[in-house]
């Protein structure tokens, strides 16, 4: 088992990546049914939250069935952690994450997110904020450095080890480099097996297979792994991990009406949410990726992003449905490109 203060994850739990305008309630719901041990909301700003900003508020939606489930928080300022916190706890979530991670530049330049790790010392003080706050387990997102002259990441996991974080997951990247390149977990793996470490290291970046994720497990040593990209329209990517875990054997892909009828599901979920327009146009951004591979499918999807209409779309995936029953698309092309952890705007 791995524990995170009181929470109890199974042994090498996978984590669902904390991603910005896809991490809502409605993905969450699909990574859960297929296998995701802990997640995270979308980031939260603690200015918007204490402003009481509309989508910073919805944000905060969390359902029983998603748990364990924790609430990212970012920002600058240590009164306004401090009170973002305090709001959090309202609504009951099991954990509450920060993020120190996000590179993207507007909110990077303003202090926050990756911009942290150019100020150890504002980490730890924001850090101690959130955590003299409230009595839930307060755990960190973040990267390797500002850059590579300034790999400090080792340094502050044993400073947020020292002022209460109960977990660490680090981006096997730098600010400077975004997304691009590999992701490089040599420092995780050090951070990991360093004698002074007894809080749970999570390693992110690059895990879009089981076979990856059993190498760098057994080469790393991390405690559990984090998926972002690779979980857009593919969830099903925790399952099949976990099985390659436990028997070296890896899975089927998904048939095609498994697609279907998790994309279905992920609209469904996503009416609900957000209502019929909002949850339409939400939904406009999956189909791409749950359809993935399957030929001569591009009018489909045409029709799925123009359809305004809940029936109308779910006629158009029966069809698909029917059209492609039978045929198999390789699990292992999974894409990475469009999406990002935490920021979609790079």
């Amino acid at each position: 088992m791995v524990s995170i203060g009181n929470i109890q994850l199974p042994d090498f739990p996978l984590l669902l990546a904390p991603m910005e305008d896809v991490s809502d309630p409605p993905f969450r719901a699909v990574c859960k049914d297929n296998g995701a041990d802990l997640m995270y909301t979308e980031f939260i700003s603690s200015e918007g939250l204490i402003r009481d900003a509309i989508k910073s508020r919805q944000k905060l939606d969390i359902y029983d069935y998603e748990r364990p489930i924790g609430i990212q928080i970012f920002g600058g300022d240590e009164e306004a952690m401090a009170l973002c916190t305090k709001i959090v706890d309202t609504v009951n979530p099991d954990l509450i994450d920060i993020n120190f991670g996000c590179p993207v530049k507007k909110v990077a330049m303003k202090g926050a997110g990756a911009g942290v790790l150019k100020d150890l010392d504002l980490m730890v003080r924001l850090t101690e904020a959130v955590v003299k706050s409230t009595n839930l387990p307060v755990t960190v997102k973040t990267r390797l450095g500002w850059d590579d002259s300034n790999l400090n990441v080792h340094e502050a996991a044993l400073r947020l080890q020292d002022v209460g974080v109960k977990a660490l997951a680090i981006h096997g990247r730098t600010r400077v480099q975004m997304y691009k390149g590999e992701a490089d977990w040599t420092i995780i793996g050090k951070i990991k097996n360093d004698p002074r470490i007894h809080i749970p290291i999570f390693g992110n970046g690059d895990i879009n297979s089981p076979e990856k994720a059993l190498e760098y497990k057994n080469k790393y040593g991390v405690d559990g792994v984090m998926i972002g990209r690779a979980a857009i329209g593919y969830p099903w990517i925790f399952r099949e991990i976990k099985h390659f875990l436990a028997t070296g054997e890896k899975m089927k892909s998904p048939t095609i009406e498994e697609r279907v009828e998790v994309a279905r599901k992920h609209l469904i979920k996503s009416l609900e949410w957000k209502g019929p327009i909002g949850g339409i146009n939400e939904m406009r951004r999956h189909y791409a990726n749950y359809l993935r591979g399957l030929p001569n499918i591009k009018e489909y999807r045409n029709q799925l992003v123009r359809i305004t209409e809940r029936e109308g779309i779910e006629a158009i995936l029966d069809e698909i449905k029917e059209k492609f029953k039978g045929i198999e698309i390789d699990s292992g092309k999974i894409v990475l490109e469009n999406y990002h952890e935490h920021c979609p705007i790079n």
